[in-house]
């Protein structure tokens, strides 16, 4: 990372050295790149602190990310905002919301001919957002607790109310919005009474998915609303076979996570560069086994043999971008009323 600089000038400061800082200063402005993304993305143990060595070795610049809870409050936070976000970069986004977003005229076209790298299944091609990651939504829960995991949509919901699940809030969380559309997809116009259904079922609805998931391994709940690939973490990082998926016979629902540049970002060079970057294999092999996603560009990337025994979906589920832009507020609000009665 580039150092901060301090600098006083006075009257009996050479010109030529005044020159010389001065334009030491602005380089050192240019080359910062500020990237919005979710907080499980930049902890620890995600992929912010490998991604953020890995670009700063390529662009010798300085990389700073900056966590909003989930996808859905990163949105809603460029909105807060308005024109005068700090960010260059904002991922984790995801296709639920590209054509919302794209619509807020917050962000800029990419410019890149990247949509041959994607290894997404049924491809993927946008001229204003980049896919760097993809996955599928599923009922993760404890064998030790749960002998016979529910094999449908259909069971979950009908299932025994005394055992619950945490899911998280489709206002502010993206895997809170897929879960509401999975429903959407399945159930049609009888989804509300499947919301009702689901929220006997529910513990708790938390605002991101990281709530969500602690308490699920701190065993406070046996079932989390998350991925097919998450129990590739416990399977890798802890060695057990303790967490696993439930398989859905009504298929399950698809989320393409995404990155673009704002309108801010669109004046910094090191923003085409980044997002260049997110398909490539530098970038891409840090996310299977950080972001416990399936990698978007996955060519030149080696799985770890695990990711082989996971849950694949036999049916994916996706809806249009601009079939939720259009009914995702009027969604939301039959969701929120099912759910509180």
């Amino acid at each position: 990372m580039l150092p901060k600089l301090s600098l006083k000038f006075s009257s009996r400061t050479p010109a030529i050295l005044t020159a010389l800082l001065a334009s030491t200063v602005i380089a050192t402005a240019e080359g910062k790149l500020t990237v919005y993304t979710y907080e499980s993305f930049n902890s620890d143990w995600g992929p912010g602190p490998k991604v953020e060595e890995a670009f700063e070795a390529q662009c010798e610049c300085d990389l700073e990310f900056i966590s909003a809870a989930d996808g859905v409050a990163l949105l809603n936070r460029l909105r807060l905002e308005g024109g005068n976000t700090g960010a260059d970069i904002v991922l984790g986004i995801d296709t639920n919301l590209m054509a919302e977003a794209a619509a807020s005229g917050f962000f800029a076209p990419h410019e890149l001919e990247v949509s041959d790298r994607y290894t997404i299944p049924g491809g993927f091609i946008d001229d204003t957002f980049v896919a760097f990651d993809y996955g599928y939504f599923a009922v993760i829960y404890d064998t030790d607790e749960i002998e016979t995991p529910p094999s449908s949509m259909a069971e979950l919901l009908s299932g025994d109310p005394e055992v619950k699940i945490a899911i998280q809030d489709p206002r502010t969380s993206t895997p809170g919005l897929g879960l509401m559309l999975w429903l959407k997809e399945i159930y049609g116009d009888d989804a509300p009474a499947a919301y009702e259904k689901l929220a006997e079922r529910t513990l708790t609805v938390t605002p991101g998915w990281s709530e969500a998931y602690g308490l699920f391994t701190d065993g406070e709940v046996p079932m989390v609303l998350s991925y097919t690939t998450s129990p590739a973490y416990h399977m890798i990082a802890e060695e057990t076979d303790r967490y696993q998926a439930a398989a859905f016979e009504e298929g399950h629902y698809m989320q393409i996570e995404l990155a673009g540049k704002t309108t801010k970002g669109a004046d910094n060079p090191l923003a085409a560069e980044f997002l260049d970057f997110v398909t490539s294999p530098s970038f891409q092999s840090i996310i299977p086994e950080t972001n416990w996603m399936l990698p978007a560009a996955a060519n030149g990337v080696d799985l770890n043999p695990t990711f082989d025994k996971l849950v694949t979906p036999e049916k994916s589920l996706l809806m249009d971008s601009e079939v939720v832009a259009e009914n995702r507020k009027e969604w939301i609000n039959e969701w929120l009323e099912a759910s509180t009665k």
